[in-house]
């Protein structure tokens, strides 16, 4: 119960300024009356036009050719990113060489011994990007972030990190249930194999066209919760009723099998998750990045709490 008490989170977030004060200009901007440590919700921006923020509408070719990550890429690769909105993800293969795996891998022990990393949330290492300058610099990189800026058609910010020791077993999601922007779709995913990846050791799955399906937020399972308590329904609800969406559009599942340095990016809005690991003794080592458009509001939907934006090292 104390979990769904929204002034629990207001308090935590007032000792919070600088990590959402970025927010307040983008909420006079938008006529919200709010503080910095107020809670948000997408019931909050109903009657807001989302084009009055938002900096363009489709993804420019144009201003690909002129990035060097894409226009140094393969064939196959260049389609993967031309085809993004279309498809709601791209893929990247042997995007970092076995040197950088190596010490990412190197780095996130090196974290975890030091206690400097350690489980949360189950089986996830959270935010090791706040913990190395050199994790920081990899995910930052500036020929990264210029294609980034493209795919999400503004200011690419790097958001957050999880690693993932073995697979994370996770049934199907829209990341925008859990970091959710106004407008809706500012935000990115970004995937990296840091070892050889197959259908035995725990693979994402993903359903290519699924980020053209509606946000599923708060409302449409009953948990918007009322001016003092977040919603009550359990996540499993969520989970439930992704499943029937998935179900009644006939989305076929695409597995990942990925080999180390491998890369994949998905829309905010793309259904995905983790395949069951069969082999119980293998690793499946990775890392995920999240990225906001900082031109938005981020905020995490279930506790309508504001995202805090960490800045650098």
């Amino acid at each position: 119960m104390i979990r769904r008490i929204k002034l629990a989170y207001t308090l935590y977030n007032l000792f919070h300024k600088k990590q959402l004060s970025h927010n307040i200009p983008l909420y006079r901007e938008l006529g919200l009356r709010k503080k910095y440590y107020s809670s948000i919700s997408s019931a909050d921006f109903s009657g807001i036009d989302p084009e009055s923020i938002l900096m363009g509408s489709t993804l420019d070719s144009e201003k690909l050719s002129t990035i060097d990550l894409f226009r140094n890429a393969h064939g196959d690769t260049q389609t993967s990113i031309l085809n993004f909105e279309k498809n709601g993800y791209c893929i990247i293969r042997n995007y970092l060489d076995q040197h950088n795996v190596n010490k990412i891998n190197a780095t996130i022990d090196s974290l975890r011994s030091s206690g400097q990393l350690k489980f949360t949330y189950g089986n996830k290492l959270m935010f090791a990007i706040r913990q190395s300058s050199y994790l920081h610099g990899i995910w930052a990189d500036s020929s990264l972030k210029l294609l980034l800026d493209a795919l999400i058609q503004g200011d690419a910010t790097l958001f957050s990190s999880i690693n993932f020791l073995r697979g994370s077993q996770q049934k199907s999601h829209s990341d925008s249930i859990h970091m959710t922007t106004f407008p809706l779709g500012g935000l990115l995913g970004v995937w990296m194999a840091l070892e050889d990846i197959d259908e035995d050791n725990g693979p994402l799955h993903y359903y290519p066209k699924s980020h053209t399906l509606p946000y599923y937020l708060n409302q449409d399972y009953d948990n918007e919760g009322n001016r003092f308590l977040i919603g009550h329904q359990t996540y499993a609800e969520y989970e439930k009723m992704i499943s029937s969406k998935i179900e009644a559009q006939g989305m076929k599942k695409q597995v990942f099998t990925a080999k180390r340095g491998d890369l994949l990016i998905w829309h905010a809005n793309l259904i995905h998750g983790g395949e069951p690991q069969r082999d119980s003794s293998r690793t499946r080592q990775s890392m995920v990045l999240h990225y906001f458009d900082k031109n938005r509001v981020c905020y995490h939907e279930i506790t309508q709490r504001p995202a805090l934006l960490h800045k650098g090292m």
